[in-house]
């Protein structure tokens, strides 16, 4: 289950470092764009919040306190009708990650320039912050990717708590990869036939999708997280940490290398198992850019 945690004023003496993009010097790498600061969190569809969970080793809530723009000489890389801007901001609450914060963080955003060709205005402002920690530098947050900063609301923060417990969770699925191997087995009856699909991913934990038809039925898929194919297995709900694994790392098409039935009917019915468990998956609709 993960917890909002309060900031506390003197509860922390000395800042320790989550993530942030140092600036001391000069920026010697490209930011990601963020949203403007205007648009509407609820945009966000699963598939974004999953990435930037996935990424971030810090979810952060805060509040921002001052901000400077970066001379175009010191962000030489800042993409057209975009200005970066050095943010410092109070912590109002972590409300994810393994290392505590202090009670001021700092970070580069790259934002779009306004109407008039102004830096927007951060200040006072709330953000949900995805970050990764930087190493030897208290206090300071790495942004990681588009949109990675967002305005705070507790709607915003009601839908990634779900997503970060599950992401947490002992149990949670293992990051898919690709499709290893594939073999489809027609029945004794004509209709009837079983396909099953082993699947390739990050970590060697087992995952398995298998397919089962039967005679006047609509065919019957599940997934299996374990070692065991079980026939009783069921797909996974959308919008579930289970359904981002599939639906948004699968190929689109079964890789024909992957496809090991031998004679043509039944690579084609393997083919034909694998573009319906796509189907019934559903497309992975991002509105941000994966970095």
């Amino acid at each position: 289950m993960i917890k909002t945690i309060p900031f506390r004023r003197r509860a922390i003496g000395t800042a320790v470092a989550l993530a942030i993009l140092p600036f001391s010097g000069g920026v010697s790498a490209p930011l990601a764009a963020a949203e403007p600061v205007s648009s509407a969190s609820s945009r966000l569809t699963y598939a974004d919040l999953a990435d930037l969970a996935d990424a971030a080793n810090a979810v952060v809530h805060v509040k921002v306190t001052s901000q400077a723009t970066v001379s175009p000489e010191r962000a030489p890389n800042v993409a057209p009708g975009m200005v970066r801007i050095y943010v410092e901001a109070a912590t109002v609450a972590l409300v994810s990650g393994s290392a505590p914060v202090g009670e001021s963080l700092r970070y580069l955003v790259d934002l779009p320039l306004d109407s008039r060709g102004k830096a927007p205005k951060l200040k006072k402002q709330d953000f949900l912050l995805f970050a990764r920690a930087v190493p030897g530098r208290p206090g300071e947050l790495q942004l990681v990717g588009s949109g990675a900063q967002q305005p705070w609301t507790p709607e915003l923060e009601q839908r990634i708590r779900p997503i970060l417990t599950a992401m947490l969770s002992p149990a949670a699925p293992p990051h898919i990869t690709g499709v290893r191997d594939a073999l489809a087995v027609p029945g004794t009856l004509a209709g009837e036939s079983e396909t099953q699909m082993f699947l390739s991913t990050r970590s060697g934990d087992p995952v398995s999708i298998s397919v089962v038809r039967r005679p006047g039925m609509a065919p019957v898929w599940g997934v299996s997280f374990s070692e065991i194919v079980d026939q009783a297995a069921r797909p996974p709900a959308r919008d579930s940490l289970e359904w981002y694994r599939l639906a948004c790392f699968l190929p689109a098409q079964l890789p024909a290398k992957a496809n090991l039935s031998r004679d043509s009917v039944s690579r084609a019915l393997a083919e034909d198992d694998y573009a319906y468990v796509m189907q019934q998956l559903g497309p992975c609709t991002r509105t941000l850019s994966r970095q």
